[in-house]
């Protein structure tokens, strides 16, 4: 795997997984350092019940400083964002986040296709989308767009999830750039981050 001149221009890594993802970010975050040539966003499907719980757990668990997403709050490099429980995470053209409660998509909010769908509509070609472990659709059609916008689509290998179901469910619809384990995954960020 050599860094292209895709990943090598990457602003936004955008990861996106609903049950099981969160044991395969827990195989990748502790191992990566810091990210400081892009944002790393995070978008789980997760219940409102759990809000705090995943970001002091993520902020344990990774060397990259986590801000808690605000609406309108301005987007940067060097940071991780995880999208907040019930509310879909949007991107904006002028460089800030923006937080949505309209009707859930794929039976989520956040939902991944929402998140991904917007990044790419942002970032075009200088986003990175990865889809972990899951038991629904979402992410599918977000990663066409990221795919569609010039942007590079990660595909957790079906093996390595604890859910396949949504990793295969890409697979079937779109050819991803990668099909990855969680330990290729560490390695592909890390061949980003330089």
């Amino acid at each position: 795997m050599e860094k292209n001149k895709v990943t090598a221009n990457c602003k936004v890594l955008i990861v996106g997984g609903s049950a099981g993802s969160l044991h395969a970010l827990m195989d990748i975050l502790p191992n990566l350092p810091a990210v400081n040539s892009f944002a790393f966003v995070i978008v789980l499907h997760r219940k409102h019940s759990d809000d705090s719980n995943l970001e002091e757990l993520l902020k344990i668990k990774s060397n990259t400083p986590l801000k808690l997403i605000e609406d309108k709050m301005d987007f940067e490099s060097g940071y991780m964002y995880v999208a907040p429980s019930n509310y879909h995470l949007l991107f904006e053209k002028n460089g800030t986040l923006a937080l949505d409660s309209s009707e859930k998509v794929n039976y989520s909010r956040p939902s991944i296709d929402v998140s991904f769908e917007a990044a790419a509509e942002i970032f075009g070609s200088n986003v990175i989308g990865i889809l972990l472990s899951g038991s629904n659709a979402d992410g599918t059609a977000g990663l066409q767009a990221i795919q569609e916008a010039g942007g590079t689509v990660v595909v957790q290998n079906p093996t390595s999830a604890d859910m396949p179901f949504m990793p295969n469910n890409a697979i079937k619809n779109l050819i991803p750039d990668y099909i990855l384990t969680t330990e290729e995954i560490l390695k592909f960020i890390l061949l980003i981050n330089g």
